[in-house]
């Protein structure tokens, strides 16, 4: 028989996932959209390792001497556990993106706990290091998801700025204009480093631009590194 707390929690799940919408999120919510010290913005990647992209990516981090924050899947890391070890030989910072890219507004708590569980002790197995952010496929939190960040020690943090470089339509320039319509210093820019969940070949979109937003934001006098270098604004 359910328990009235577990009732409560059923019933509670999809709720918070207002707050994950970019107005009330940027506006009400800078902590749980990931803005920071004003002289800085984060980079950060979703859905990889990817081993035919990744490292392309992680060899332009490194000619540019720049470090970013990848949030990773528990099933593509599974897939390519030795390049998990490269991106965090390489000094940038690993999160947890679940394990698989599913709305959690659609799974339930205990299916929400053993996803969010199962991911951030495969990714510490692998990194002797234990995560501490978390952001959630498609930017949707659910009660259950806060629930178990909270007991799992993770941070969740969503973006404030994003390129929309997942679509069929994205170019270099494109991903680029969509970022920068939105960033200003602490933002927090969302991309993706892979296709997985994406068209095919749009990473190459997102590679192309990444350069372009470095030179914008260096121009601005903005600092460009991963989330534990950014700062906290809000709460």
């Amino acid at each position: 028989m359910i328990t009235l707390a577990e009732a409560a929690t059923v019933l509670a799940h999809p709720f918070p996932a207002t707050t994950t919408f970019g107005p009330v999120r940027n506006r009400v919510l800078p902590g749980l959209a990931a803005r920071g010290s004003a002289d800085h913005v984060a980079l950060t990647f979703d859905d990889g390792p990817d081993p035919n992209s990744t490292p392309r990516f992680l060899d332009l981090l490194a000619a540019r001497s720049v470090h970013a924050t990848f949030f990773l899947l528990g099933s593509m890391a599974e897939r390519a556990p030795g390049l998990v070890g490269e991106i965090r030989a390489a000094g940038h910072e690993i999160g947890v993106h679940g394990w698989h890219h599913q709305s959690l507004l659609f799974r339930g708590p205990r299916a929400t706990d053993q996803d969010l569980t199962r991911a951030r002790d495969y990714l510490a197995d692998l990194t002797g290091e234990q995560p501490t952010l978390f952001r959630p496929p498609y930017g949707v939190m659910t009660a259950s998801a806060h629930r178990t960040a909270r007991r799992l020690g993770l941070r969740p943090t969503l973006w404030t700025s994003w390129g929309e470089d997942w679509t069929a339509r994205a170019t270099p320039a494109g991903v680029y204009r969509q970022v920068t319509k939105d960033l200003h210093g602490g933002g927090t820019i969302l991309l993706h480093d892979t296709d997985c969940t994406a068209k095919p070949g749009s990473w190459h979109a997102t590679l192309g631009a990444v350069p372009l937003l470095l030179d914008h934001c260096e121009e601005r006098g903005w600092r460009v590194g991963p989330m534990r270098e950014h700062g906290r604004v809000g709460v």
